[in-house]
């Protein structure tokens, strides 16, 4: 265990022996407390299948240990409280020429591959007034303009304020400012810069920036019935503006469909070439334990879509590789779902799609590039015995592009169990 990794146990444990020590003096502070401990073994595989591939396969096996803790607030008109995450992932497997999966921490000289052990302590100060509450310090933000990846071992972290008002009944409202963010491969805060996936053409004078701002309004009109309007600003980079709309509607018993329907407009703020529109909906029938879903995406402007280096993107065709947001591209998508349930098996899932993109513009007198993408996901979740809440899943993929990107076939196994500490 290294210098860094036993400075975050100790943490750990010093902040879990403040929270224990501290409840029989506070206890308003803590009765609406709770901690847990998730456990998260996860084996990843992708072969490049194109010729004079720089990298031939990427293959990792690691173990991550999440402990999380959310107090609760102190009585009075303005409450105050505190969260906690304590992050560590463990090599199980790797070497040099297997690295970069995205699951483990690198050295800074690459040809060492992967570190033993790599982690983070994050703390979050919260204020609450009324039905606002105000957030400072580590944040994970689930927002339409900054989705959080936590698509591997341990999930990306965000530094930064975020205030979250639900004072109207059906309406809320997010505000913030991010300054800093640690991939989910990393230990260290760093700057804040624009993905680079795909072929979106866009060219930047700024290497990052160091402030996201955002805002979002989202009002649920009915039970079936919401929409949404949120920015985003990368300062040196892009202003973004989205607006959405999901809409349920009911046919009959154990049957309704579902509308998903999204718009982005995206343009540069002065250090960039950013131009583009984005649109996508998706239209999605269920059926008792059935659900097939169809797909549109489409790109226009000057560039692909524009989003934090990191995160996800709140595109309907945003898979498990490839966005479908380079420059010009137009994207089809067809999905089957199947829950168990529906035949006495709960906790098992089924999921496959696939997706087929064109018109990308390579620039220049370059042919159009085109790309496809498969996914199958099957999950399992334990029901009941000494193994209950234990989850299982496989996940793969396979991408075939033309004229650009990467050919591969992925495969990812994720067994996870989270064990709630009070």
């Amino acid at each position: 265990m290294d210098r860094n990794t036993r400075i975050l146990a100790t943490r750990l444990l010093l902040a879990g022996g403040v929270i224990s020590l501290s409840a029989p003096a506070a206890a308003e502070f803590v009765k609406d407390s709770k901690a847990s401990l998730e456990l998260r073994n996860f084996y990843f595989n992708r072969d490049y299948r194109q010729d004079n591939a720089a990298q031939s396969k990427q293959e990792e096996w690691a173990q991550g240990f999440l402990l999380r803790y959310e107090s609760g607030f102190t009585d009075g008109l303005i409450g105050v409280g505190f969260d906690a995450i304590g992050l560590l992932g463990v090599k199980l497997d790797s070497s040099p020429d297997r690295a970069g999966s995205g699951l483990l921490k690198r050295h800074r000289d690459t040809s060492k591959g992967a570190q033993d052990e790599f982690g983070e302590l994050g703390l979050t100060a919260k204020v609450r007034a009324s039905k606002s509450t105000l957030k400072l310090g580590t944040l994970l933000p689930k927002l339409p303009t900054l989705l959080a990846n936590d698509s591997r071992l341990l999930p990306q972290t965000f530094k930064g304020g975020q205030l979250t008002s639900l004072e109207l009944e059906g309406l809320t409202v997010d505000a913030g400012r991010l300054t800093q963010v640690n991939q989910r491969d990393s230990s260290d805060y760093e700057d804040m810069s624009i993905t680079r996936t795909g072929a979106k053409g866009i060219t930047t004078r700024h290497l990052d920036s160091d402030s996201f701002d955002f805002a979002s309004l989202n009002y649920k009109w009915t039970s079936n019935l919401a929409t949404g309007y949120s920015y985003g600003h990368l300062d040196n980079f892009y202003s973004q503006h989205l607006v959405n709309l999901t809409y349920v509607l009911p046919v009959t018993t154990g049957q309704s469909l579902k509308t998903d329907l999204r718009f982005a407009r995206s343009t540069d703020d002065g250090g960039s070439n950013v131009d583009n529109n984005a649109i996508g909906a998706m239209f999605t029938y269920n059926l008792g334990g059935h659900a097939l879903g169809l797909g549109y995406q489409g790109m226009s402007g000057d560039t692909g879509y524009a989003y934090v280096n990191g995160t996800d993107a709140f595109l309907v065709n945003f898979v498990q590789i490839s966005d479908f947001a380079s420059k010009d591209e137009k994207s089809w998508q067809a999905r089957y779902d199947y829950n168990f349930a529906a035949i006495g098996v709960p906790g098992l899932t089924f999921m496959t799609r696939y997706l087929t993109g064109n018109n990308i513009d390579l620039g220049g007198n370059r042919p159009e590039g085109k790309e496809w993408e498969r996914d199958t996901d099957i999950g399992y979740v334990v029901q009941s015995g000494p193994l209950k809440n234990v989850g299982v899943k496989w996940r793969n993929a396979t991408v075939r592009s033309t004229n650009f990107g990467s050919d591969l076939d992925e495969n990812r196994l994720i067994v996870s169990y989270t064990l709630p500490i009070w």
